[in-house]
């Protein structure tokens, strides 16, 4: 995926803020407002996400780093984890904040596999940086076109 395109509005897979609805402008100011709560001492780089579930809650969550790295969450996994701990087992969106100054972030692999557990369908992604002027919209099976889906565990 080529997301080194934060300054060029295709009006496709980047467009401007402004013109989204409501309801992705909601999402994105809620993982923007999270990602204040990112513990990141050691990379210094601040995470926020949040989902929304089929009945229309929106769940976030912000990287939560370790001294000994492997311990680690990302922001997308801790809001997973957040939205199953209340009884969510399905997203229709996703968005993301995160600051680089070239390029919009996408979640890791690990992040991928992780939204892809929980979503039969494909939902889109939001991607975005803290004073969001554009933003990146992919989806997640664009992120991951091949994922490993746990009906595949019962195929026989």
């Amino acid at each position: 995926m080529n997301n080194n395109i934060n300054g060029t509005v295709d009006g496709h897979s980047t467009v401007e803020y402004t013109s989204l609805d409501a309801s992705v402008k909601e999402l994105i100011e809620a993982a923007i407002k999270v990602r204040n709560n990112a513990y990141c001492p050691y990379s210094n780089f601040p995470v926020g996400a949040a989902l929304r579930t089929v009945s229309g809650e929106i769940i976030t969550g912000c990287n939560v780093e370790n001294g000994t790295f492997g311990p680690s969450v990302c922001a997308e996994r801790t809001a997973v984890c957040k939205a199953i701990s209340e009884g969510h087992r399905e997203f229709t969106a996703v968005a993301v904040a995160a600051f680089q100054e070239s390029e919009f972030t996408a979640p890791c692999g690990t992040c991928r596999q992780t939204l892809a557990e929980f979503s039969a369908k494909d939902v889109p992604i939001y991607l975005v940086k803290p004073s969001p002027v554009r933003v990146m919209i992919t989806s997640l099976f664009k992120l991951l076109p091949h994922a490993f889906s746990p009906t595949f565990l019962n195929a026989k």
